[in-house]
């Protein structure tokens, strides 16, 4: 976190879907090469053959109904930002119960289950996220009209908790030993400003070892997700001494400088955006002064700004950085009396960017799992949780939960399950399957 205390939607193009002997490239910039090598085609579907596996996709579709209720149990849980603690209670007991070796909460609120391998040499992780955007106090209670259920919450991601859920179940049931250790999660601080905290700390010195990552999140059967789209957010505040709005006059007014910074900022990203990778910016919230006839003593807005390329994330943060300053100093030059202004610049989102080229082998098994299942894989940009393990040259995907969602982060939030809705939960068991290795 940096703080400086100072006086003074992604487009790419999908070409022709086909199998090749070789290895698939990325070919231009925004566009990328969904060939899938025969080598996974033929891997998924002979995985998909053996005995034990066939149980276990067959019994994703027995399971339906138990899945649609564990859907509904945990989004009635509320797991509002940086309080997810009643959620992952009750997710630890849900994962324990559904037959992992152990399961822990660790230390900044993560759900943890581990399921042995035959070895352990590797471990692979299948994660969704607990948290949702609504604050504590929600009504996060299920409303059924027809076959769709309405919640705050009920798409994003309470449906990934479940479709992780159901396939612990579906291993278990069809007694499916794998080769690596598969580490089943719920993470906390996905959304907005819990910067993704989760899957930092699983990351960091203290996590367990991750040496592939599955994140399953939002919607189609078809979703691949194998860029991450980096970001950086900041508050930034203005402060001066306030006072009232005449016998205070000629005081620096920090509303004034907020104007200017967010004037000088919008005109220079304006330019800066349309060339060059895509690249976003926005002044999503304001606030300060007391009343109308007072000068404000501080004056604040949160900055988002994104791209898929560092240097762009980081070109369009000077920008925002020299408009602070220029604003900063334009009021100090105008004051009459009284001492000069202050900001405070608080960095308070730090998203990487980064990705895995569509030849690595887990992005390849993901196209091939959704080819088998009759879907043309769609590779894409997304600021998700694989944006750590992206960033650090790790494999990783975020693929859809499936079913048909609307209204995200709405408090008319609805989901209903659909002709994807299985196949989804399919896919993500093939490419778990694919990835750690069946022994039986």
């Amino acid at each position: 976190m940096l703080v400086m205390l100072l006086p003074i939607a992604f487009t790419f193009c999908i070409p022709q879907m086909s199998y090749a002997q070789g290895p698939s490239v990325k070919t231009e910039e925004t566009a990328q090469d969904v060939t899938i090598n025969k080598r996974y085609a033929n891997e998924i579907k002979a995985l998909a053959k053996r005995p034990a596996v066939k149980t276990a996709l067959q019994s994703v579709i027995d399971l339906e109904t138990e899945t649609r209720q564990d859907h509904i149990t945990l989004t009635e849980i509320p797991a509002p930002p940086f309080k997810e603690e009643a959620r992952a209670r009750k997710y630890a007991q849900m994962l324990e119960t559904a037959g992992l070796d152990s399961v822990w909460i660790d230390e900044v609120g993560n759900v943890i289950g581990r399921r042995k391998g035959k070895t352990g040499k590797r471990t692979v992780a299948l994660e969704a996220h607990l948290d949702t955007v609504f604050p504590e106090g929600t009504d996060v209670g299920v409303k059924h009209k027809g076959d769709t259920l309405y919640a705050p919450g009920v798409g994003d991601d309470t449906r990934g908790l479940a479709v992780v859920l159901t396939i612990v179940k579906a291993m278990e049931k069809a007694g499916i030993a794998t080769d690596a250790d598969i580490l089943f999660i719920g993470t906390v601080g996905e959304e907005g400003l819990g910067d993704l905290r989760g899957v930092k700390q699983l990351f960091s010195e203290k996590g367990p070892k991750i040496d592939s990552y599955i994140a399953v999140e939002g919607g189609g059967v078809n979703r691949v997700t194998n860029r991450g789209l980096g970001s950086h957010r900041y508050r930034i505040t203005f402060k001066g001494p306030g006072g009232h709005s005449s016998g205070a006059f000629g005081l620096v007014n920090p509303h004034n400088a907020l104007g200017r910074a967010i004037h000088y900022f919008v005109i220079n990203a304006d330019k800066f955006t349309k060339e060059g990778i895509r690249t976003t910016y926005n002044v999503g919230v304001t606030g300060g002064g007391t009343s109308v006839n007072s000068i404000p003593f501080e004056s604040w807005m949160e900055v988002d700004m994104r791209s898929e390329s560092p240097e762009r994330v980081e070109g369009i943060d000077k920008l925002l950085q020299a408009a602070i300053q220029r604003a900063l100093q334009e009021e100090n030059q105008m004051k009459r009396k009284g001492p000069n202004l202050e900001v405070e610049v608080k960095l308070i989102g730090d998203r990487p960017a980064g990705k895995n080229d569509s030849s690595t082998a887990l992005v390849q098994r993901a196209m091939a799992a959704s080819k088998y299942l009759h879907t043309e894989p769609k590779l894409g940009v997304g600021s998700t949780n694989s944006n750590i393990p992206f960033s650090k040259g790790i494999p990783a995907v975020t693929i859809g939960a499936g079913g048909k969602a609307g209204g995200a982060h709405s408090l008319n939030e609805w989901w209903l399950q659909d002709e994807e809705a299985r196949p989804a939960i399919q896919k993500a068991l093939l490419l778990l399957l694919a990835e750690a290795g069946v022994s039986k």
